[in-house]
């Protein structure tokens, strides 16, 4: 069980029960710094960067991923280095098609990057909390919500916003995370449903920054930068959205 789930898991006795409340209580008080832990080599040294080398990096390796010439990596080496921990110099919240890889994308090798992925590509409560242990324990100075065009869980809020129904199952909840943006962008000039998927990346672009009180209080200090990015299937170019 890793150090991360130890000080989650639920304790047997009143004592531990007792002690873990606390522990939550000085997290949610103290912010980022309730997760320091003793200092060690990072398994990845070159993925120590600041948020601007760190969105740099990103550009670059998309860059190659575009124009075809991609890196080798080499991912026995990867793997070994990786086993004792990990320390990802970006975070990703992208779309759930299949059609986008984040780590193709970007050209990026196992270790490189902490991805999210949920149909629609909004943060909701786990994808918010997955981040913030990226942020406050791994240290992650990038957080990139990742669109793209023709994206159907989009597509699909359109439609069932504009018929008045109802999606059979869970789907109504992708609805309600994604219909803010579509509404928002309704009877604006251009095509409906690229102006929805960029809106719903600039919407939760904003989610994160304000996600208190971990991810908040990082990109107040400066320690975090929040971006976005529409992936484009026809190239496979990334526009960035700041």
């Amino acid at each position: 069980m890793c150090q991360f789930c130890e000080a989650t898991a639920p304790a047997p006795t009143s004592r531990r029960v007792f002690l873990a409340a606390g522990a939550i209580a000085a997290c949610l008080a103290f912010g980022p710094q309730a997760f320091a832990k003793e200092t060690k080599p990072p398994p990845k040294p070159e993925n120590l960067l600041s948020p601007d080398a760190a969105l740099d990096r990103l550009i670059k390796g998309n860059a190659r991923y575009v124009e075809g010439v991609s890196r080798r990596h080499d991912f026995t080496h990867e793997r070994e280095a990786l086993a004792g921990g990990q320390n990802p110099f970006a975070g990703i919240l992208g779309c759930a098609d299949s059609r986008i890889a984040p780590e193709y994308a970007f050209d990026s090798g196992r270790g490189d990057l902490f991805v999210c992925r949920v149909a629609g590509n909004f943060a909701n409560d786990e994808s918010v909390a997955s981040l913030e242990y990226a942020v406050a324990v791994l240290n992650v100075p990038l957080l990139m919500v990742l669109g793209h065009d023709s994206c159907g869980a989009v597509d699909a809020t359109i439609k069932s916003l504009k018929d008045n129904t109802t999606l059979p199952g869970h789907l109504p909840s992708l609805v309600s995370a994604i219909a803010p943006a579509v509404k928002a962008t309704e009877g604006k000039p251009g095509d409906r449903l690229a102006n929805a998927i960029r809106q719903n990346v600039i919407d939760n672009i904003a989610k994160l920054k304000s996600a208190t009180p971990i991810l908040s209080a990082a990109v107040d200090q400066g320690k975090l930068k929040v971006v976005g990015g529409i992936y484009r299937l026809g190239d496979g170019k990334v526009e960035l959205i700041v």
